[in-house]
């Protein structure tokens, strides 16, 4: 019986020393900063001896929000990779940004990511102006998590149901947004209702189609004339690579340059509440000065929105009877 006994102790202990995990278990980098390599599209997130990247193609950020309970979904697969590494003593971004990466420290475990998907979430990142409660987006922050993900550990698999690796930032530049006061009517043609405001290589464009006789009507106002933003009054601004000019948009089929990068359209307006144009006329000289106000417009890119503010001077131009 005794003999039993101490053979029962042993195998305890055994068991007790030998659970078949790996030395590091529980892996957990949702509330350490993300960076990207600036020569390889690799996310990396760094805790001491640990790291875990993904590499996946840079195209994934867009700069979009993603709508509601639609984030962008990626199959983890030799092209989008998930991959923990533990090693021998604190690492840095030279163990896995360089052509070369560093030889020490050494990596003493390593999971690979062998199935599951990666769902990325993004909202942008918008400074706000508290003088006109105006907008600007300044970058975009890409929340990453893994669904149903398998590891495959030296010893075996592990799976996690729901993996949080945590937020990617990225910044952009802000629309510049130069324009002066001045605007001016389109001269492509007598019946070509568009207004433009330049400025190098941005354009505002307000298009009243059929509404311009009322709207800029050659009489001194007492009281603003109003309009919503809709389906005959649009609002547009446009950004390209390099200055444009009035004759871009004369053009019967558009040019091949410059080339528009960005494009922004006004989200139709609400009576009394958002998307008013306010038309205000003086007499300039012999002619007709008329003031455009854009009061509470939001501009909208797919899926991302800034806001003019509470009254943007679109600019003034002049009319003749």
């Amino acid at each position: 019986m005794k003999r039993i006994l101490c053979l029962l102790s042993l195998l305890l202990i055994i068991t007790a020393c030998d659970d078949g995990d790996l030395t590091v278990d529980v892996i957990d980098f949702s509330e350490v900063p993300a960076q990207k390599c600036s020569a390889k599209d690799v996310i990396y997130k760094i805790k001491g001896s640990e790291m875990m990247f993904i590499e996946i193609p840079a195209a994934t950020f867009t700069e979009n929000e993603t709508v509601d309970g639609s984030p962008i979904t990626l199959p983890i697969n030799a092209t989008n990779k998930v991959t923990y590494r533990k090693y021998d003593a604190d690492v840095t971004q030279l163990s896995i940004c360089p052509t070369v990466p560093d030889g020490t420290p050494n990596v003493v475990e390593q999971w690979n990511a062998t199935g599951g998907t990666i769902q990325i979430t993004a909202k942008a990142i918008k400074s706000t102006n508290a003088t006109d409660n105006s907008t600007r987006i300044t970058g975009y922050t890409y929340n990453i998590k893994f669904v149903l993900i398998t590891f495959q550990k030296p010893n075996g698999p592990q799976e996690y149901s729901e993996f949080l690796f945590g937020n990617y930032n990225t910044t952009v530049g802000p629309l510049a947004f130069g324009f002066d006061d001045q605007a001016e009517k389109s001269n492509c043609s007598v019946t070509d209702n568009r207004i433009f405001n330049f400025s190098g290589s941005e354009a505002f464009v307000l298009d009243t189609a059929t509404n311009f006789p009322t709207l800029f009507a050659n009489e001194v106002t007492s009281t603003p004339r109003t309009a919503l933003i809709d389906t005959t009054n649009k609002l547009s601004y446009k950004l390209f690579n390099n200055s444009i000019t009035n004759t871009y948009f004369c053009a019967a089929t558009t040019p091949a340059t410059p080339v528009l990068s960005q494009e922004w359209v006004a989200v139709e307006g609400i009576a009394a509440t958002s998307g008013i144009i306010e038309v205000t006329t003086t007499t300039l000289g012999t002619g007709f000065q008329h003031t455009i106000h854009l009061k509470r417009v939001t501009l909208k890119k797919g899926n991302s929105t800034f806001s003019l503010g509470d009254d943007y001077i679109f600019g003034s131009f002049v009319t003749n009877p």
